[in-house]
């Protein structure tokens, strides 16, 4: 009975490896049309009984301003073009951090990031974690640095029901992504860490802070010109 039990579970592990590459490999080409984390807001908004309007536009590569590709990069995961999912340095520093006590830091690139809006449910548990592993690892594998991040950038979390940069620039700044300056493009990567409470159009002086850091280390990193490592 054990022996039939773990042939099943086999089956079960590798239907779905098999059908989670499939998909991935899927979306190496076909914008995603959605993501886990906006079906998670809205139910959250459901259960709560305040349902919320999702707001999102798809933006190619092409028509993504380069000043908002690299405020994200400088502000979520300078070492983006360099690793292969995971920046094991900041992992054990987030590590050693949390073993202190006080607040959670967390250690997640960009293809983290990904694997966990597009796929994924929210949470800390051990479960979820190695999901992420999976889907990171196939992320990386199966797709080039640019659309990693075309696809981070189509699906972030920008306010209550706002995904993607196009809605968070109508929203924010009442124009089309494309037309983003580069004080504004550093103030919506300056919102990432908390963006349901933080504004990009209205910040505060933490985030003001934040976002003349994110124009220091663009310059830092080579602006646009950080771009031709992707």
């Amino acid at each position: 009975m054990f022996r039939s039990i773990r042939r099943q579970l086999l089956k079960l592990l590798l239907y779905f490896m098999a059908a989670t590459a499939l998909l991935v490999l899927l979306f190496r080409w076909v914008p995603p049309p959605g993501t886990a984390l906006m079906v998670e807001r809205k139910v959250q908004s459901w259960v709560a009984g305040q349902p919320i309007d999702l707001q999102r536009s798809w933006r190619p590569w092409s028509e993504l301003p380069d000043d908002l590709k690299v405020a994200v990069i400088a502000a979520e995961d300078q070492k983006f073009a360099e690793h292969w999912g995971f920046d094991v340095a900041a992992i054990r520093a987030a590590i050693s951090h949390n073993r202190q006590g006080g607040s959670v830091r967390g250690a997640s690139t960009l293809s983290q990031q990904v694997a966990k809006n597009l796929f994924l449910w929210s949470g800390r548990s051990w479960l979820r974690k190695g999901v992420e592993v999976w889907f990171t690892a196939l992320i990386e594998l199966l797709w080039p640095k640019q659309r990693i991040l075309e696809v981070y950038l189509n699906s972030a979390e920008w306010g209550v029901g706002v995904f993607g940069a196009e809605a968070a620039a109508r929203q924010h700044f009442g124009r089309g992504a494309p037309y983003l300056s580069r004080q504004q493009a550093s103030l919506l990567a300056a919102v990432l860490p908390n963006p349901r409470q933080w504004s990009a159009s209205r910040p505060n002086s933490r985030v003001a802070r934040r976002a003349a850091w994110i124009r220091q280390q663009m310059w830092q990193l080579g602006g646009s010109h950080y771009l031709n490592q992707l």
